[in-house]
């Protein structure tokens, strides 16, 4: 490498490093609500300068320009709202001025009253002083300009423009902010575009939100913009490249928009001789309109006001498909909770108590929050925190989830769906590879895939099966000097409260409960030796241990309480003499089904490693688990770990096998795997567990699969939730020396609700806080509506929960920031409150 050009590189790594792009952003405001009794658009473009001020502009005339002459101004005037968020080049470029100073033009040369004004709300410091203005600068750099102008027509149409935030360089926003020093947080451009986006209840209302340079242009953080402003999800009008190189640059703007989850209306352009809108129209399949406008007039002098006049019916066109829109998404938004209760049947849910007022109507979702339409005469879209997770599955930001997407949508594109029996390709092998480094690193060494959590449980439960038969060959006959082969009943070793999905045979290896019952699983035999087992939470301040009736008097005289919750997963207590008392329990209850004289045997070992979730939330003395799984070795009854739920940093580490401090013989996943975008589950296996499949005929294989065995998209999405959430560069709350996540609940605020009158215990572990409602025994359990009240006090607080009966509990993402958990524990305790109360 020359000295000149590695002098030139190190420029530019220094310029780099000074000038950070966020691909994405992750702070989104706690709480919003965006009016929907009225169309707002966002406006885009391929790229700058392409007329998206021009394109404002137009839709404005349209909108406001265009009274019937029949009727008094007043009976139907309109009103229409311009926002332009980020300005940079200001005072000598300001858009909201451009579309201000043309539609007053316009008003006058069509002979039509308008009210317009004009603001600048906030600015940099230079901006300020261009102004000669003496304004106090906050410490983001910023100040209050509040500089306006504005002409008033009573009665007549009202035109609003407001630029939110300007800066004086010319240049990409981020830059401008860094080199004036005076930046702004995304979720503080966010909320301040919310509050000025409110229009009043007026019914002719049209807001236009510009944004600045191109789609994947960056914001004042550094942003992109198709990032920035992806929380609220507004539709889009795109302004094409009419250019040689416009259709390009056009459908890749399309495809980010598209690819983020937005809506785009319409594609308007442009004409610059080159029939760009044919090839345009062929690859939108005439699904979305595209527009085309007269050549703008190159002479600067031009005040482009015939060229506005000539481009009327485009514009026209264009606003007519922008109400249709908007009326066709209200109108669908409005009955689609009617529909769902008429086609829909929901899992878990008993119809009859489900009315309509109570189906919540999912617009989107950005992260951890839920877009939730609220219909009312000020219809509105309001956000609601994910707090059940979506059953568990959740854990991308904002940045994750389209880091996620990206990475679906190239791996559809180039795979789509291939066969897995003999077959490799390269999202399979990574995921493969990643999982026996990482949760199943020092003892799993095969990988099998499946479609969801109950399927990997099946298949364990088959795997663990076939292992105990092997290495018990006599007990069954199988020996090749066996004069007959016995028939022997085989049971799994589980505990109470644990749940291991909804298939038929998941179903048999649990404790009976109201998931079981006659009515539920006629077939329910409940094959498995079930025991009742100790369980820990937090109360008064306190963690304790509750031992079951079944132990001895020695046990309970060893019950007691915990300082920290740290000293529950000390393994110095395998020397105590509770360890001692578990294991003689766990020994005489498989005594039973020892021997060979036996028509019984547990085969298998199944647990939920720390914490019981369908079961009520409940935590597991991990002393105890510990000691059945030592138990159980010491007979070669295998052993499996269902961390369908729990796997994946729920209970803040990647694997629970880490808490326990012991490894299974086979492990389940699901859910988190692949941060819930996309079903894969995965059984993790022993190398002695595979070879008890092995042999000449294909008879004593796994004869197990589904057709989307290994998918490419759901490998792919685990390969980077794995990644993505192990990393401190992409996950800020791994702790990179402990391996663990950070503390995300406040611990001072967990021990206030703990002592809550109102509350019967707590659980808090990794993403998890769950807290039982004090209730009478004829009110607890999983069919008890108790909580109903609670729970929608907290979904007005933007609280998103689904209770296990009287148990609710909040749960977030392993990148979920300390100061979310906070807000949510804050809004729980003071509804707790209120709810006692009543």
């Amino acid at each position: 490498m020359s000295p000149v050009t590695a002098t030139l590189l190190r420029h530019r790594l220094r310029h780099l490093r000074h000038h950070h792009i966020r691909l994405n952003s992750t702070a989104v405001p706690s709480h919003f609500n965006l009016p929907l009794n009225h169309p707002t658009y966002l406006i885009w473009s391929a790229n700058t300068s392409l007329g998206k001020t021009l394109v404002s502009t137009g839709i404005a005339s349209s909108f406001l320009l265009h009274q019937p002459s029949s009727s008094p101004p007043a009976a139907h005037s309109s009103k229409l709202l311009y926002l332009k968020p980020i300005q940079t080049g200001f005072p000598s470029d300001s858009d909201s001025r451009f579309v201000f100073s043309k539609l007053d033009s316009l008003s006058l040369r069509l002979r039509i009253p308008l009210s317009i004004s004009n603001s600048v709300l906030r600015s940099s410091r230079p901006v300020a002083e261009a102004l000669r203005r003496n304004i106090k600068v906050s410490e983001s750099g910023m100040c209050d300009l509040n500089f306006s102008e504005e002409k008033t027509v009573t009665g007549a149409p009202e035109l609003l423009c407001k630029t939110l935030y300007a800066w004086e360089a010319a240049i990409s926003p981020h830059l401008a902010a860094e080199r004036e020093h005076a930046t702004v947080e995304d979720s503080v451009v966010l909320k301040m575009v919310e509050q000025e986006m409110e229009c009043g209840s007026k019914a002719n209302v049209l807001c236009l939100v510009e944004t600045a340079g191109g789609v994947a242009s960056p914001g004042p953080s550094g942003t992109l913009q198709c990032d920035l402003y992806r929380p609220f999800r507004l539709p889009g009008i795109l302004v094409g490249d009419g250019r040689l190189g416009g259709i390009s640059g056009t459908i890749a703007a399309y495809e980010s928009l598209k690819l983020r989850g937005y809506d785009v209306a319409a594609v308007v352009f442009e004409d610059h001789g080159l029939v760009n809108e044919v090839p345009l129209n062929s690859y939108l399949r005439n699904k979305v309109p595209v527009l085309v406008l007269p050549p703008v007039p190159k002479d600067p002098s031009d005040d482009l006001i015939e060229w506005f006049v000539e481009s009327d019916g485009v514009f026209k066109a264009l606003k007519e498909v922008m109400v249709s829109v908007y009326l066709e998404r209200v109108d669908r938004l409005n009955g689609m909770a009617k529909q769902a209760g008429e086609v829909f049947w929901w899992p878990f849910t008993q119809h009859k108590l489900v009315p309509e007022d109570n189906v919540t109507v999912i617009d989107s979702r950005c992260g951890e929050n839920f877009s939730v339409f609220k219909a009312s005469d000020n219809n509105s879209i309001t956000q609601q925190f994910d707090a059940c997770a979506s059953w568990w599955t959740q854990g991308p930001d904002p940045a994750f989830q389209a880091e996620l997407a990206r990475e679906m949508g190239y791996t559809a594109a180039r795979f789509g769906h291939v066969m897995f029996p003999e077959n490799v390709y390269e999202p399979a092998l990574k995921c493969a590879e990643l999982l026996l480094d990482g949760v199943g690193k020092g003892w799993a060494s095969r990988v099998y895939f499946s479609d969801n959590g109950s399927t990997a449980i099946e298949i364990g439960l088959k795997m663990a099966f076939r292992k105990f038969c092997v290495d018990h060959e006599t007990l069954f006959g199988l020996s090749e000097d066996a004069e007959e082969k016995k028939h022997v009943d085989v049971k799994v070793l589980a505990l109470r409260g644990s749940y291991h999905g909804d298939t038929l045979g998941a179903m048999e290896a649990q404790a009976p409960s109201p998931y079981t019952g006659f009515l539920q699983q006629p077939w329910y035999t409940g094959r498995g030796l079930f025991l009742e087992p100790p369980t820990v939470f937090l109360s008064n301040g306190t963690w304790n241990l509750s031992l079951p009736e079944s132990f001895s008097q020695t046990a309970s005289e060893e019950c007691g309480t915990f300082t920290t919750r740290d000293e529950i997963f000390d393994k110095s207590r395998d020397t105590s003499v509770l360890a001692t008392v578990y294991s003689t329990y766990v020994s005489e209850q498989l005594q039973e089904y020892s021997g060979i004289s036996q028509s019984a045997h547990v085969g298998a070992l199944i647990i939920e490693p720390v914490i019981h979730g369908a079961g009520g939330m409940h935590m597991v003395d991990p002393l105890f688990q510990r000691v059945l799984v030592n138990e159980c070795r010491n007979r070669k009854i295998p052993v499996i770990f269902d961390e369908v739920f729990t796997g994946f940093w729920r209970l803040g580490v990647e694997t629970t096998a880490d808490l326990l401090g012991c490894k299974p013989d086979i492990a389940c996943f699901a859910k988190l795997l692949t941060g819930g975008m996309i079903p894969l589950a995965v059984t993790l296996a022993t190398d002695a567990v595979f070879d008890s499949f092995s042999g000449d005929s294909k008879l004593k294989a796994l004869l197990h699969g589904h057709s989307y065995s290994a998918h490419a998209m759901g490998c792919a999405t685990a390969t980077k939730a794995i990644e993505w959430f192990k990393d401190p560069e992409t996950n800020h709350n791994i702790d990179s020396q402990r391996g663990t996540l950070r503390e995300l609940w406040d611990e001072e605020l967990v021990q206030h609700i703990s002592c809550h009158c109102a509350v019967e215990r707590v659980v808090v572990l990794g993403t998890l806080f769950a807290l039982e409602l004090k209730v009478d025994a004829s009110n607890s359990g999983y069919a008890s509506l108790y909580a109903k009240s609670l729970l929608e006090m907290l979904r007005e607080d933007g609280i998103f929960m689904r209770p296990l009966g009287n148990v609710v509990y909040l749960m977030c993402g392993p990148c979920t920031s300390p100061e979310i958990c906070h807000r949510l524990l804050t809004k729980l305790h003071k509804r707790l409150g209120e709810f006692n109360r009543a």
